[in-house]
Parts: structure tokens; sequence; C-alpha cells
């Protein structure tokens, strides 16, 4: 896991368009980046209506929101039209982002070991440093969580 006080690594992904996406482009701007496990799945659909819920709030406090999975650019299309979500999903599927900021982790599930995404969020300042790290972090609260971090 990525700490506080450490330079975000550059993210450079393609969106549900296709069209690449860098965390650089966004200096000057907090920037909210949460990994997921998989599109369509209860908690991860959840989460990311959450963030939608949400995101007229984000967009006054001028906060970027990007989801990354390992899931593809098709996939995350059809997530965010079934969905209606407005933020920024980014696919990652030989998992560069994912290994870069430490979520491709061993996860015990029904007793079973493999690994997988660590649903990790990480407020990135506008300078490009990490500024808060939520670990296993909540389908259900995260996004609440982190608008009430930001309003302090």
């Amino acid at each position: 896991m990525l700490t506080v006080g450490t330079k975000a690594p550059e993210i450079s992904l393609p969106d549900k368009e296709g069209n690449i996406v860098t965390l650089s482009q966004f200096l000057g701007k907090k920037v909210v980046v949460y990994f997921y496990p998989k599109d369509n799945t209860p908690g991860c659909t959840r989460q990311a209506c959450a963030f939608a819920g949400a995101f007229s709030e984000y967009e006054e406090l001028d906060v970027v929101v990007i989801g990354i999975s390992k899931d593809s650019v098709a996939s995350h299309f059809k997530f965010a039209e079934k969905n209606q979500l407005p933020f920024i999903l980014l696919a990652d599927p030989e998992r560069k982002a994912i290994q870069d900021y430490d979520v491709w982790q061993e996860k015990k599930m029904y007793g079973k070991v493999s690994m997988g995404v660590v649903r990790t969020t990480y407020l990135v300042d506008e300078q490009g440093v990490i500024e808060k790290v939520w670990p296993k972090a909540k389908p259900d609260s995260n996004a609440a969580e982190i608008l009430a971090y930001l309003r302090k």
C-alpha cells in the first residue's frame, strides 16, 4: 500500500471511450483514485453508484473522480451506461496502475486464497502527492467518507 506523502505514480490508461487519460493532466486539482475489483458486481456497483450520487458535490469542490479496475474499455462503457456513471473509469487489464498503487494483493474469501484487487482509495493532492489513503474501502460509505474529509 502506498503511503501519505508519496508521489503518486503516473497513470496513463484508456477510459470507457478508449481515450488515454493521465493523472498528470489533473495537476492543480485534487483527484480521488479508487481501485475496485470488477464491473457489475454488487459491491463495486454500490460503490460506483455512491460516487455517482455524490458527483455534483465533488464537482463543487473541483475534485476529479477516477475509478480503475482490470476490466476492459468495453466493460467499463457498459457499466457506466447501465449505472449512469458521470466520472472517469479507466481500464487496466494489464494491471499496470493496479500494481504501481500496490492494490493487487492476496485475498481470502470463503477460506480460498487468491490474488485480486483490494478495494482501495487514494486522494492525490494538487501537486500529485498522496494526501490520504482509504485501505479496504467500504463500498457503501467510501464516497461519503472522502467528502467528509475534503470538507473538514
